[in-house]
């Protein structure tokens, strides 16, 4: 395991996820932003394109996506950490929190937020996450965004290499669009996949209007570029 750059890797021994499909060594990675420290357990950094494919041939039938630390995930709690001034008190919905690192910040630095996710497994790591931390007042829920019921109103709704899969697409749409509180904002970090920025074209021409960050996450001789796309409703 390499540790992303922004994030150090612990020494200490790790722990121990146990699943139906087996036991898997869980990694700690620490993430120090303006002045705090935030400590993440995963099973795994996946930076490069290669430790991707590398994941998705060995683990995809046996882990959910989430219980690894993918870069984008990384770019977007840095993101959220640049945005401490706006964030206390403000109510969040982070969407497939997987290992919680960016909620686990937004959460620090003073907003109430809800963490779902649809895999029992990944909210565990999640939940695992924010007590190791010291954080109690998160509120996590599995949720399936095909059968979503939340009829709450949100001032930021956040989520990390989330857009891949297509046919989600509707049900993400539907939950930004009723779960969104007048004035909200959506934050999203993508690895620029193909179907998600297809996503994001479609939501444009509807009349949200779209702003692009760019961080480039990884090794210095081959950095994974990452966006986090912020969206208004038009």
């Amino acid at each position: 395991m390499r540790p992303a750059r922004g994030m150090s890797a612990s020494a200490a021994r790790p722990q121990v996820l146990q699943t139906e499909a087996g036991e898997f060594p869980l990694h700690e990675s620490r993430l120090g932003l303006a002045g705090h420290e935030w400590t993440i357990l995963h099973t795994g950094v996946v930076l490069t394109h290669d430790d991707e494919q590398h994941f998705l041939r060995e683990f995809r039938d046996r882990l959910p996506y989430g219980v690894a630390l993918w870069p984008a995930a990384i770019a977007l709690a840095h993101d959220v950490a640049g945005r401490a001034d706006t964030l206390c008190g403000a109510r969040i919905l982070e969407l497939g929190a997987g290992t919680g690192l960016p909620g686990i910040v937004a959460a620090s630095l003073g907003a109430r937020v809800v963490q779902t996710d649809r895999h029992e497994m990944a909210m565990s790591v999640c939940k695992h996450n924010a007590e190791l931390n010291g954080i109690s007042a998160i509120e996590h829920r599995l949720a399936d965004w095909t059968a979503w019921d939340d009829a709450e109103r949100y001032d930021w709704i956040i989520g990390s290499d989330i857009l891949y899969g297509e046919s989600t697409h509707p049900h993400l749409r539907h939950i930004f669009e009723t779960n969104l509180a007048p004035g909200g904002r959506v934050l999203l970090s993508d690895a620029f996949r193909a179907p998600s920025l297809r996503l994001l074209e479609s939501l444009e021409s509807a009349g949200w209007r779209i702003s692009l960050a760019k961080w480039n996450l990884g090794e210095d001789t081959s950095p994974r570029p990452i966006g986090v796309f912020e969206l208004a409703a038009g």
